[in-house]
């Protein structure tokens, strides 16, 4: 088995003078990219990316991490839906849906926690919808004239890309159909290859910043490179809206930090009316798939240590971070040092919640309405399939 490559699609498509080509780099690969350089994680910035990507002709490019507060504002409102046990809403314990590669273990091998999984698309599948649905009609352009590619750590989002789920939901009128949302999915490494084809030396570009409206964002979208920080990202926010507005008591979440492979948590999240004790929140981060096996069995078998009401789940060692389409190294601490970059970012960041990013605010004010609304259900939500049958 190898990754199916589209490097040299990519370079026909840049080549295409009638259609608009976008990019879009998710969180972890600003933390690796410097890697297919020599240089040590982090010496790229985000910046010299953009820049990169401009010179080999892309017309824009937008930052993963802006749907990645996007997929907190929905799936922290799914959360608090459950806990709430509102009308229609899910069961517990809820867990995330940004790993494809978890997506697929779900469907192949325990479709029975179907129900379970949050209904949010990825960042990836969020940003191809709005790029295709709501930037591309701005533009006063048809989706098919668009083509959009999505810069991952992770192999499987190729796969992902291609979910009959995800693939249908923008029509084109040129072609009488639908379009992909993300037309290509390139790797670190893939993309890293073709700097190096076109002599594009990234640690001496200048910085650029991403375009809007798709590319302002927070510290709490970056962490959704690094296992636990889509966890903590999520309970920034949700703990923020469940509460009527007070902050978690410390921002950074140490319990659920780290390389150890599965990591736990509560978290009392007080009345908003400031009466009673609140609801105490337990949360599970595990990450590898044989730690993931694992965790699940306790659960099923009752293992009191492994009840949670909201699970993050990563089938990669570290997270994003440790992605399959991630630069190769020999260190054995790279793991260590991109998730520190992670932190460090995170911690730079002027804003550090994604409920706070105006650019989100805006994006509901004039698109979605709220999270969890109808609109944002058709555009940025999903279903599973029970695959459990299929022997390929």
């Amino acid at each position: 088995m190898r990754e199916r490559h589209e490097l040299f699609q990519v370079i026909d498509a840049l080549e295409d003078q009638s259609r608009v080509k976008v990019a879009a780099v998710a969180p972890s690969v600003r933390v690796a990219m410097s890697e297919e350089f020599g240089l040590p994680p982090g010496r790229v910035s985000m910046g010299q990316i953009v820049a990169g990507l401009k010179l080999l002709g892309f017309d824009y490019v937008f930052d993963t991490n802006f749907s990645a507060d996007l997929t907190i504002m929905e799936e922290g409102t799914e959360l608090l839906s459950r806990l709430r046990k509102d009308p229609g809403a899910g069961p517990l314990p809820m867990f995330t849906s940004c790993c494809p590669g978890w997506i697929n273990l779900v469907e192949k091998n325990y479709p029975e926690l179907i129900p379970h999984l949050s209904s949010c698309k990825s960042p990836q599948g969020m940003m191809g919808a709005l790029i295709k649905n709501v930037w591309a009609p701005r533009l006063e352009r048809d989706p098919a004239d668009v083509v959009s590619v999505s810069v991952m750590p992770c192999t499987a989002k190729k796969g992902e890309a291609h979910r009959p789920a995800d693939r249908g939901a923008t029509y084109s009128s040129k072609i009488d159909g639908p379009v992909p949302n993300n037309d290509y999915v390139l790797t670190t490494r893939e993309i890293g290859r073709l700097f190096r084809l076109r002599k594009i030396a990234l640690p001496a570009l200048d910085a650029q910043v991403p375009d809007d409206p798709l590319g302002e964002s927070t510290g709490a979208a970056v962490l959704f490179g690094a296992t636990g920080g889509v966890m903590e990202a999520a309970l920034r926010t949700a703990y923020e809206l469940a509460s009527g507005g007070q902050e978690l008591p410390k921002m950074e979440m140490s319990d659920i930090r780290g390389l150890q492979g599965v990591k736990s948590s509560r978290v009392c999240i007080p009345n908003p009316d400031g009466k009673g004790p609140g609801a105490v929140v337990r949360v599970g981060v595990v990450h590898g798939t044989a730690e993931t096996r694992a965790l699940l069995e306790r659960m099923k078998l009752g293992d009191p240590a492994a009840q949670f009401d909201f699970v993050e789940v990563m089938a990669c060692r570290g997270g994003c971070i440790g992605g399959g389409g991630q630069s190769k190294s020999d260190d054995a601490l790279v793991l260590q040092k991109r998730m520190a970059h992670v932190y460090n970012l995170d911690e730079k960041s002027a804003l550090r919640k994604s409920h706070d990013n105006p650019s989100i605010q805006k994006l509901y004010e004039s698109e979605l309405g709220r999270p969890g609304s109808a609109r944002s259900h058709a555009l940025l939500h999903t279903h599973y399939a029970d695959r459990s049958e299929q022997t390929t």
